[in-house]
């Protein structure tokens, strides 16, 4: 049996176990610890496909098994963050658990959106052959990221009205629906695998590293939804320049 073979699959799994242990502390509203393990369920996403080229093992099983795992940690995930956001600060004091479900608590579906969105984005990745180099649409890890920073930028900002902005259950059904479109938008967005270290061929990705540096260094997880967007906004930018 080729043991390197497996090796990219074996981290493909932990990508996936860290998404359900992260569905698991999400179920208790314990974000900062789901974060944590979507951030690893990240790290070995990064490093499976490393390890595959790295040992040139590189399968179609691999790559479905990658979308599977990144359902669950990049989409699974957020969506049910994002429900349990609205049903807590739609529904004050109510348990998601209780004997009685009203109507008006169906609204909080709509992070779920979030979900569709990006079951749809990753179907579709497996089949298009322009995202080999870039990506069209934002990638599944960074909008998770996006999302998993909203609880985290509530519990920690000290700015009363940005708490209450972020918190209205409106504007979390709004950032579920723009999360779904902006996942399959069809807007090119530069990919940050470097092949040499050319200024003229590389400076996009240079100076989106250097600011989101800057930003996540001096805002801490405040920087974090700043350099998800400063992302989208470069790319966006790059696109004018070129055409």
């Amino acid at each position: 049996m080729n043991i390197k073979s497996k090796i990219p699959n074996f981290i493909t799994l932990l990508n996936l176990l860290s998404g359900c242990i992260a569905l698991v502390f999400v179920a208790r509203n314990r974000f900062d610890i789901a974060f944590f393990f979507v951030c690893l369920g990240i790290f070995f996403d990064f490093f499976d496909g490393f390890f595959a080229r790295l040992f040139k093992v590189q399968s179609p099983l691999g790559v479905q098994l990658d979308s599977l795992a990144d359902m669950v940690t990049s989409g699974a995930v957020p969506g049910f963050v994002m429900f349990q956001l609205i049903f807590k600060y739609q529904n004050e004091g109510i348990s998601v658990f209780d004997d009685f479900f009203p109507t008006n608590h169906i609204l909080p579906l709509a992070g779920f959106l979030i979900t569709l969105g990006s079951c749809y984005r990753l179907a579709k990745f497996n089949i298009d052959t322009r995202q080999t180099n870039s990506f069209i649409g934002l990638p599944t890890p960074a909008n998770a990221l996006f999302i998993l920073s909203i609880p985290l930028i509530i519990d920690s900002t000290t700015f009363l009205g940005l708490k209450e902005f972020l918190s209205n259950p409106y504007f979390l059904m709004a950032i579920s629906a723009f999360s779904a479109y902006i996942l399959n938008a069809e807007i090119p967005l530069f990919s940050l695998k470097m092949k040499n270290f050319s200024w003229e061929t590389h400076k996009i990705q240079v100076l989106f590293l250097l600011f989101s540096l800057i930003l996540l260094f001096s805002l801490k997880i405040l920087g974090l939804p700043l350099v998800i967007l400063l992302y989208v906004l470069l790319s966006v930018i790059q696109n004018k320049m070129d055409q």
